[in-house]
């Protein structure tokens, strides 16, 4: 019975090893890129790649798991359980090595990892063969075959470990519990943990440099990760016009149109003031003008909006914390079924906020007390240019982190302090945070409201409030912006649709030093518009920001507000409302029958965009 454990054993370190092995094998193929990392990057590229290493050696020990269970009960001569297992491990090595060879090719023209794109180009081999030179062929066959060929001999080497002798039945029963034990850990190696998030390319995300993030990607992960997408026609998801109907009417609603690089009305004291965003999780409209007993449940959110600007028709554009962020960061549209930040190879090149910034000299950071590896939130904020994150693994406090992470009590203390900090260093910033107490289960240590929701949303408004106060009374208030702004709405109360407008609608306050005064914004806009209205007033070109409209512009386009649910979406401005639920190809709400037109060019031509990404 131990040497069937220990077999199982041998073959997932075995394929660590092999995992592990490719990336200082990248590295060395791409030494000009890797020229820059120093022994210590090296290091850190095996130690965060290791996570997605020890994924793809669960999926490997899968099988032989199930064979040396089935061994243990069914009456097989052991010849015949060497020769299935062996002929399982030619096949993985033949396969992973081909992937390998195919990705280290495929880098130096695509920037990303290899994944089921690949596909694409595979359909036509005639083709795809004709783009492809004779010695690269030669030299990648070769990389493939001297690989394969050193995990066929190693995992040859791991059946020396096998007995597939009969056993009593005594003995079978034992060992299909111990069996079973394994299989446990071999499960939480696939899920990537006992963490809120699974298995992604952005666990092992860790630096601003990309190249270094992508070597720590593993090829063999994000590849079989991605073929359920690979399929997807995203431009034929929604047929409503064909191409020059929507890109004429496109045209008349994208934020970058002719005459929308006009001066805007300036709201602030200066054109660089630091930045400070505060994504607050699920703060919706309904909740922060609810009452109990006449008490306001956001006491601090109403008194903000008195002193700053206030933006009295905004709206979220999804009901995800993902699709939210890249709204908000990218300005870019909301999907219905799917999220653009889980599909890397995409998403890396929308234009960001923080990107824009940082060319201009702006130092970034994004933080979270939670896991941001969680629907590869990681791995979208490093390749828009976010040049420091920090999450849960990098914080220590004295107290212990609720389902979610840290509390917002803990980190919003803690961002103050390190606002004050960076503007003690003298460089300008772009400093982000993302609470979360105010998501369920809603745990949070306070006790003010008997409804779970309503107390949670308090404690992270008193939180919020807090920490505003604590600035204000700080240097750094003089030459600080502070934008306060949702992730999305939250249906409350329950007999809120979750497609009806008033469910997406959120707060945003712009507060700070920066500020030239009070005033209420009463143009409606969504989340997608934050980053032509922020670099607007910085005096930042956003011409690559094609859905977002700057608020405080003088011209056109005409301003509304879009926001989409699971299938379906809905378009909000001052002379009414459009909804439209594509499960039933149904209009909910029709109010103001030219938005539906608004909404099907949206949709349209957001997935057309993703498509051609």
């Amino acid at each position: 019975m131990r040497r069937k454990i220990g077999f199982v054993l041998a073959v997932f370190a075995a394929t660590v090893v092999l995992m592990v092995l490719q990336k200082p094998v990248f590295m060395a193929w791409y030494a000009a890129e890797a020229a820059g990392a120093g022994f210590g990057g090296w290091m850190a590229v095996l130690w965060h790649g290791l996570s997605l290493d020890l994924t793809v050696a669960g999926y490997v020990t899968a099988v032989p798991l199930l064979v040396m269970l089935a061994s243990l009960w069914v009456r097989l001569p052991e010849r015949l359980w060497r020769g299935i297992l062996t002929g399982y491990f030619v096949l993985v090595s033949v396969l992973t090595a081909v992937i390998f060879a195919v990705d280290v090719a495929l880098y130096e023209h695509w920037g990303f990892r290899l994944d089921a794109t690949i596909l694409i180009y595979l359909s036509d081999p005639k083709e795809a063969m004709a783009s492809v030179d004779f010695w690269l062929g030669v030299r990648q066959t070769l990389l493939a075959a001297l690989y394969a060929a050193l995990m066929i001999w190693l995992y040859r080497r791991t059946l020396r470990f096998f007995d597939g002798q009969r056993v009593g039945w005594r003995t079978a029963s034992v060992g299909s519990l111990v069996i079973l034990l394994l299989a446990g850990f071999d499960f939480l190696a696939i899920r990537g943990g006992m963490g809120a998030s699974t298995a992604n390319v952005s666990k092992v995300y860790f630096s601003s440099d990309m190249f270094l993030n992508h070597a720590a990607t593993n090829p063999v992960f994000s590849f079989l990760s991605s073929l359920g997408d690979r399929n997807t026609d995203y431009a034929a998801e929604y047929p409503f016009y064909d191409e020059p109907q929507l890109t004429k009417r496109f045209a008349a609603l994208r934020g970058n149109a002719p005459g929308a690089e006009a001066p805007a009305r300036r709201v602030l004291t200066t054109s660089r003031p630091n930045v400070v965003l505060v994504i607050l999780e699920s703060f919706a409209r309904t909740v922060m003008d609810e009452r109990v007993d006449g008490e306001p449940v956001m006491p601090n959110m109403q008194r903000l909006k008195e002193e700053g600007l206030w933006f009295e028709n905004f709206f979220a554009n999804s009901y995800r914390t993902d699709r939210g962020e890249v709204a908000l960061l990218s300005g870019f549209p909301a999907q219905t079924r799917m999220s653009i930040m889980k599909l890397p190879a995409k998403s890396h090149n929308l234009p960001s906020i923080a990107r824009t910034m940082s060319g201009e000299g702006y130092a970034t950071s994004f933080s979270y007390g939670g896991d941001l590896n969680f629907t590869n939130q990681a791995s979208y904020l490093y390749a828009t240019g976010w040049q420091e994150l920090v999450w849960q693994k990098d914080l220590h406090f004295d107290r212990e982190a609720a389902d979610w992470g840290y509390d917002d009590e803990v980190m919003c203390d803690w961002f103050a302090e390190r606002v004050i900090s960076l503007d003690e260093g003298g460089r300008p910033f772009l400093a982000a945070l993302l609470t979360l107490s105010s998501h369920t289960p809603f745990d949070v240590p306070y006790s003010k409201f008997a409804d779970p929701v309503l107390n949670a949303m308090a404690f992270s408004d008193a939180c919020v409030g807090r920490m505003l106060d604590r600035l204000k009374a700080s240097p750094a208030w003089r030459n600080l912006l502070v934008v306060l702004v949702a992730d999305h709405g939250y249906p409350y109360p329950a007999t809120l649709s979750y497609n009806e407008p008033l469910r997406h609608r959120i707060p945003m306050i712009w507060t700070g030093g920066a500020v030239a005064g009070p005033q209420r914004i009463e143009t409606y806009a969504s989340q997608i518009d934050l980053a032509a209205t922020l670099l607007g007033q910085l005096g930042l070109a956003h011409t690559d920001f094609d859905y977002s409209k700057d608020i405080f512009a003088p011209a056109p386009p005409r301003k509304f507000a879009y926001y989409t649910f699971n299938d379906g979406f809905g378009v909000v401005d001052s002379l009414g409302a459009a909804v439209w639920d594509a499960t039933g190809d149904r209009v909910v709400t029709e109010t103001n029958p030219e938005l539906l037109d608004v909404g099907r060019t949206m949709l349209q031509m957001t997935y057309t965009d993703i498509g051609r990404r």
